[in-house]
């Protein structure tokens, strides 16, 4: 599954992670409908909801600066 939200910014496809990081322990407040929109594109792509943010950061990271 490829998520593409603008021509601007490069095709975005989640995927399942064999490495494993060191990571931290944080807390977020999202918008519920956001939330549900995350929790839905994660079980399409059969990861976890943290896995699945993670990589959206790490996306964002990589394409915004």
């Amino acid at each position: 599954m490829i998520i593409e939200y603008n021509s601007n910014m490069k095709s975005f496809k989640p995927l399942k992670q064999t490495k494993t990081k060191e990571k931290s322990v944080i807390s977020i407040r999202i918008d519920t409908e956001m939330l549900s929109k995350v929790d839905q594109l994660a079980a399409k792509t059969d990861i976890s909801r943290n896995e699945f943010l993670v990589q959206c950061i790490e996306y964002a990271l990589k394409n915004l600066g």
